[in-house]
Order: C-alpha cells, then structure tokens, then sequence
C-alpha cells in the first residue's frame, strides 16, 4: 500500500511486515559457451520465451551480462545454483551471479 505526502510517494508496510529484499540474477558472458545453451539455460531455468531468451543471450554477449530477472533472495539463489549447476553438467564455464536491486 502507498500514499502520498507532500507530493512524494511512500511505501507502507502491510501488518507490520517489510516487503522482501528483492534480487537481480545475473548471467554473464564468456567465450565458452554456446549461444543455443545460454538460450536454452534462460527458458528453462527462468521461463523466457524463446524470443525473449534470444534478446537477452545477445545482450549478454554485447554487454558482456544481462539481468535475467528480480526474486526473493531465496528464488534467487535457487536460480543462480540450477544455472551454475546445468552449466557444469555440460561442461560449460558459464557464470551467473545475483546482486540485491
């Protein structure tokens, strides 16, 4: 719930309790693995749609990573784990990160 102040916008807690922290999953880029693996990586381990897995794997190649999306610190850590861990699997050294947004 919010309401405004003096022009200004607040966040207000509902019961008492403070919104969660929310965090940035981050992947970023390497000259190892493949292009169709980090595709594959973003739909099935974040849910992008094919198209939207395409935009963000070429970000991640221009820019060198991309933010793959905002969770829970739990889900977060959860996601970057399933990334780090089908990487490995297939023997890629690809690198997935998480920061607080």
């Amino acid at each position: 719930m919010s309401f405004e102040t003096d022009g200004q916008t607040e966040d207000t807690t509902i019961f008492g309790l403070d919104r969660p922290k929310r965090y940035k999953v981050l992947m970023h880029n390497d000259d190892y693995t493949t292009m169709e693996f980090v595709i594959e990586v973003l739909m099935t381990v974040f849910r992008k749609s094919e198209a939207e897995s395409v935009r963000l794997m070429h970000k991640i190649h221009l820019e060198n990573y991309a933010v793959c999306g905002v969770y829970t610190q739990e889900i977060a850590e959860t996601k970057v784990e399933q990334t780090i861990e089908l990487a490995r699997e297939n023997g890629f050294p690809l690198r997935c990160t998480m920061e607080e947004e």
